[in-house]
């Protein structure tokens, strides 16, 4: 079994999200700008084209709320993110072995902490793809792309009468990440 271990830098975009309502108040809505990344993945090699590996990224940046089109209130912010992540490399006809394409699911928790307001952690996945060059067969470089949403507002009510029925709601925010690094395998 080989092991897979990359330093990743990058740039994130920004994302937003309502806060919940206030009786006779406008709904702020939060906004985590855009700004660089950067973080490491390591993790094993279930054959010669699955990984599953531990990502944790990091990214520095200023949060801030709006409320009709004003700032209101700007903090410095930490996003963090924890995901295992599942990839499936590919080996294509009339290209070099060397150059492989991938697709990455993966599944974990984004947690955001500001430098004045209390932190929160959520639930958040992502989808992305991207390509492996191996300079040597222990040596190489990694580019992607991933589509991070974070479940912002979950919510589960129950409604009960004759019978139960359960409502779900919640509220997804979008981000997304490039990333780059080299990539090593032992």
């Amino acid at each position: 079994m080989y092991f897979d271990f990359s330093v990743l830098g990058g740039y994130r975009t920004s994302m937003s999200f309502t806060t919940q309502p206030v009786e006779g108040v406008d709904v702020p809505k939060v906004v985590i700008d855009p700004s660089p990344s950067y973080g490491v993945s390591f993790g094993g090699r279930l054959n010669d084209l699955d990984v599953v590996e531990f990502r944790w990224s990091r990214m520095k940046t200023t949060m801030r709320t709006e409320q009709n089109f004003l700032t209101t209130f700007q903090q410095d912010a930490t996003v963090d993110q924890y995901h295992f992540d599942f990839t499936h490399e590919y080996v294509l006809d009339n290209w070099p072995e060397k150059i492989r394409p991938f697709i990455m699911g993966s599944v974990g928790a984004t947690h955001v902490s500001g430098s004045v307001s209390r932190s929160f952690t959520r639930f958040s996945f992502g989808l992305g793809a991207g390509v492996k060059v191996f300079a040597t067969r222990h040596v190489g470089f990694r580019v992607q792309g991933e589509w991070l949403p974070i479940l912002v507002s979950p919510e589960v009510g129950f409604i009960c009468g004759g019978g139960c029925i359960v409502r779900i709601r919640s509220q997804l925010s979008n981000q997304g990440e490039f990333a780059a690094g080299p990539l090593f395998r032992f």
